[in-house]
């Protein structure tokens, strides 16, 4: 995932906390905070010490960014997203995964398709 399309510092993370609106299904949580003068959206992950030690966390955090690399061009443009991880999340292949992810911004209407 390229550097422009993430999420870095504390400012960025607690203002989509603060600020915008959350949908969870069992493995994920996204909360997202619309920024209309942008044309592209953000990302970040949060893996919480909870789910595993940090290989665990950082493979977790790879595959969900691999996964928006992959749907890149079915995301709403305009957002700030957080994806905070949970426990459900572990034991998934990655196609499990991938259909969570699609699942929680489907649920979220945060895909082009949805938003019509």
């Amino acid at each position: 995932m390229h550097k422009s399309l993430r999420l870095r510092n504390r400012a960025d993370f607690s203002r989509v906390y603060r600020h915008g609106k959350s949908f969870a299904n069992h493995q994920f949580v996204v909360y997202w905070f619309s920024r209309k003068q942008v044309e592209r959206f953000r990302v970040g992950v949060s893996v919480s010490k909870k789910v595993g030690n940090a290989v665990v966390r950082n493979r977790m955090r790879r595959l969900v960014k691999e996964i928006v690399r992959h749907h890149e061009a079915e995301i709403a443009s305009g957002l700030d997203m957080v994806f905070i991880v949970r426990k459900g999340a572990l034991d998934m292949s990655y196609a499990e995964l991938e259909k969570s992810v699609l699942h929680v911004l489907r649920k979220a209407r945060l895909l082009k398709a949805s938003r019509k």
